[in-house]
């Protein structure tokens, strides 16, 4: 009974940490933007804010990470047998989602590109 609880005690304590620590960076720079606004001074804008190379940045290594994936997960639909179309079955989710949200922000690039 207990052994059934360690991996879901596991897994939200990880998730715990991990958006406890993102929580905290948000509280910080949000403590850091009120201790520049009491002296008056602004917050400087940062170059990617200017320019879109962040989403076409992002969008290569997530392309790539879906499209690797994708790749490595191909195989499995071979030793399922003949149940799904070209061997492509809803463990493919795992790849398809980051290679298709890749190439969304590289598409998002070049629409808000200026010329």
């Amino acid at each position: 009974m207990f052994a059934d609880f360690v991996p879901c005690i596991s897994i939200v304590s990880v998730l715990l940490v991990i958006f406890g620590f993102l929580a905290f960076l948000r509280y910080m720079n949000y403590r850091e933007t009120l201790a520049l606004a009491e002296k008056g001074v602004t917050r400087p804008e940062r170059l990617e804010a200017k320019n879109s190379t962040g989403f076409l940045r992002w969008g290569v290594i997530v392309t790539a990470l879906g499209l690797a994936l994708s790749i490595g997960l191909y195989f499995i639909g071979f030793g399922t047998g003949d149940n799904y179309p070209l061997h492509l079955g809803p463990w493919m989710l795992g790849g398809f989602v980051p290679l298709f949200l890749g190439l969304g922000l590289i598409l998002l690039h070049f629409l808000i590109q200026k010329d």
